[in-house]
């Protein structure tokens, strides 16, 4: 049955993102438990393999998670096997309890696989023979069209079966992915289950739930937080009726929206919770809300739906990494930083090597920064930041002009 729709302020909205998304106040997150909860909550992080100052997932939980490193993620992909690489959000990386769930993505994207079964029939070979492979392991040296152009038929060969859900990352080692036999990874209980969904409507209807507990809230509107999900507006439209009739989603007016926003029933308890402690106003560290800035990846599951950030923190955000030089309106490598429910800056980080200090190539305040609270918490995050990258940050804050 469909629930009575839920009204907010501006600023009430921000705060419920920022509290759902661990962005707000002491940290409550900590450790693998912190990493697990968060993902599960989420559905899936998104993977990128470009490496500035850490990977998109690193830097997703660095600003989550209170005592993150590198190793806490490395265990429970590639060690205890509690989450997996593979396609959801673009390549991505969710619970590998959710596996079954991914059957008919795989289906959809059996083709190379299919086409070529000789060679897809060799690499799973070598690979039962010799164990995890790279392709740089497979001597099938012949060019072949491939999705990103001609690639050598030991990396197609690899990565459509990957595609197929026939292999699964093993491990990464400095950016190369090494597979395995999903049958040796994917625990027993899960893999070749049958597709859970009776048709394609189900289907659509568990994706789009699950894309809008990724962001927290979300309209029903073309949304890049649907990327992968072969939903299209009809499917979308359809997707969103069956979910409001069944109360699986609850409709959310926001002062100043023209459209309106939706929240997964199950996240309503989180709202509560985020209203009940009031604005994100505190500065005392000891009582209330204090103030916590963050730096933010560039693919954060809060900036999925960039249009839905401007409007509602008046913040215009594009990762322009694969832009023209001459086009870019900042840097290449920016990221947002983020500060008692609102965005204060971004900047452009110089190259991280080893243990050399943090360094700040540009940097560029939002509305704000002259507000020495801000000022203070931001350079606290960039510490923090630092010792999440095995560094420090020695720099200072340029003063807003």
């Amino acid at each position: 049955m469909a629930q009575k729709a839920i009204t907010l302020t501006l600023e009430q909205a921000r705060c419920f993102l920022f509290d759902y998304h661990g962005l707000s106040h002491k940290f409550d997150s900590a450790g693998k438990t912190g990493i697990l909860e968060y993902i599960r909550r989420v559905g899936c992080i998104q993977f990128d393999p470009l490496n500035v100052v850490g990977t998109n997932p690193e830097l997703v939980l660095q600003s989550r998670i209170s005592d993150f490193n590198r190793n806490m993620l490395w265990e429970l992909l590639y060690e205890e096997r509690s989450l997996v690489d593979y396609w959801d959000k673009n390549m991505a990386i969710f619970p590998m309890e959710d596996w079954p769930f991914f059957e008919r993505h795989r289906r959809k994207h059996q083709a190379w696989f299919r086409s070529n079964p000789a060679a897809a029939t060799a690499a799973l070979d070598e690979i039962a023979q010799r164990g995890p492979l790279c392709s740089g392991d497979l001597q099938y040296n012949e060019k072949v069209d491939w999705a990103w152009g001609p690639t050598r038929l030991s990396r197609a060969a690899l990565e459509g079966s990957y595609f197929a859900g026939r292999l699964v990352v093993h491990h990464k080692t400095s950016g190369r992915k090494y597979y395995e036999l999903a049958e040796r990874i994917v625990p027993e209980e899960l893999y070749g289950l049958e597709d859970p969904f009776s048709d394609d409507a189900s289907y659509y209807e568990w994706y789009l739930l699950r894309r809008i507990g990724s962001v927290g809230l979300l309209w029903n509107r073309p949304s890049d937080a649907l990327l992968m999900t072969g939903i299209k507006a009809p499917q979308r439209l359809a997707a969103f009726a069956a979910l409001i009739d069944r109360g699986e989603i609850t409709e959310v007016s926001v002062e100043g929206l023209v459209h309106p926003l939706y929240i997964r029933a199950g996240d309503i308890p989180l709202l509560e919770a985020s209203l009940s402690a009031g604005p994100l106003e505190g500065k005392d560290v000891e009582t209330g809300r204090p103030m916590r800035a963050c730096v933010l990846a560039p693919l954060d599951n809060l900036l999925w739906d960039r249009k839905l950030i401007r409007e509602l923190f008046g913040f215009d955000y594009l990762w322009e990494v694969y832009k023209p030089a001459a086009e870019r309106r900042y840097g290449y490598y920016v990221l947002p930083v983020a500060a008692d429910g609102r965005f204060v800056a971004r900047f452009e980080p110089e190259k991280q090597r080893g243990t050399e200090p943090l360094v700040i190539k540009q940097w560029w305040w939002e509305d704000g920064g002259t507000d020495s609270e801000i000022r203070a918490s931001v350079e606290r995050a960039l510490h923090r930041f630092a010792a999440s990258l095995g560094t420090t940050f020695d720099g200072a804050l340029p003063v807003p002009g």
